[in-house]
């Protein structure tokens, strides 16, 4: 046994390590649990009980050579990898790695440029809760009790959890930005002038013309003497900023709760350039926003006194104007992360 030792000993002095593979044989050799070393550990009880103290010294000796040799080992190889990798050759022949950059995503392009174009004539920018109340939503905008945008088929509801929650269970996901108008109207004194870009949510199929998640902006102007002429030219100033020099539009006659009187805006399709396509139904025209003097009951609603004060009020969708300016054939493109779809808008 002390002959074995002996012999292992030396082997133990003279290995040498020069990579992480050698290393783990070395490991598996000596300091393992299956390794020569814990092989003579159980011979140990073959041992006579006279020797046996003497020999286990020389094994336990014999495992701490093994183990130190091991981490100082372990140790220069690590020293010879780090050392290779600093010194490793930079081969200048090989194409260079593009320095991709990142895009504006198309409908932030558009919500960035229709605030920019109303800021510039003095609306300003508000913001509101997403989930809202039946008031916020639908009362204060003249919305009857039984008007069927109150029904699950287009209003996403959030029902009352318990009896216990405060969450009331005229609770929704707001369907139009119109919510922001009515808090606002509430804590402000007019003049008001301001927009309100937003996400709304409305319980429809998805398609390539719908989705239950859009956005919208909706603007609002309350001061003394507002006309419609003032709704008109406001609008042919948005509509000569945002599309093209030529683009026409119109006013149609329409009936919203919370305007009257009320119209819808459509422009000459971008599309096809007014001569008819798939996008207008061979019409020529596209609706982009509807519009109107705001209710004098709606003023009411909001602690504002109708005799004294009027204004206008309007809305767009912000995904059917990025459709008409970048020529977009199907709204699902914009929630689907396709980044061949979004590298399109490169440098816009």
């Amino acid at each position: 046994m002390l002959d074995r030792v002996k012999d292992l000993h030396q082997e133990i002095e003279h290995y040498v390590i020069n990579s992480p593979e050698q290393l783990e044989q070395f490991r598996m050799r000596f300091i393992s649990r299956k390794g020569v070393i814990t092989e003579l550990f159980e011979g140990l009880k073959h041992v006579p009980q006279a020797d046996r103290r003497a020999v286990g010294q020389e094994l336990n000796g014999l495992k701490n050579f093994a183990q130190e040799r091991f981490e100082s080992f372990s140790q220069l190889v690590d020293e010879q990898q780090a050392a290779s990798k600093s010194v490793a050759p930079v081969d200048l022949t090989l194409p260079s790695i593009p320095n991709l950059t990142g895009t504006q995503h198309p409908l932030t392009l558009v919500r960035q440029r229709i605030i920019q174009i109303f800021e510039r004539i003095g609306f300003n920018v508000a913001d509101g809760p997403e989930i809202e109340s039946d008031w916020y939503n639908f009362g204060a905008l003249n919305f009857p009790d039984n008007h069927p945008a109150r029904d699950m088929q287009d209003t996403f509801f959030v029902e009352k959890a318990s009896a216990d929650t405060d969450v009331s269970s005229d609770m929704l996901l707001r369907t139009h930005t119109s919510n922001v108008q009515i808090r606002l109207m509430e804590r402000q004194k007019p003049p008001i002038r301001s927009i309100m870009p937003g996400r709304v949510y409305r319980n429809e199929t998805i398609s390539a013309r719908a989705h239950c998640m859009f956005h919208q902006v909706e603007g609002i102007y309350i001061d003394r003497n507002v006309g419609f002429k003032d709704l008109k030219d406001t609008l042919y100033h948005f509509v000569k900023e945002m599309f093209e020099p030529g683009t026409l539009i119109r006013f149609r006659p329409s009936y919203f709760p919370f305007t009257e009187p009320s119209a819808e805006i459509d422009i000459s399709c971008q599309i096809c350039g007014g001569k008819g396509c798939n996008i207008c139904k061979h019409s020529g025209w596209v609706e982009i926003a509807g519009s109107g003097m705001v209710d004098p009951q709606v003023i009411a609603n909001c602690g504002i006194d109708p005799e004294e004060y009027t204004g206008f009020a309007f809305g767009m969708g912000i995904e059917r104007i990025t459709q008409l300016k970048y020529v977009v054939n199907d709204l699902r493109l914009y929630t689907e992360n396709d980044v061949r779809f979004l590298r399109q808008f490169e440098g816009l």
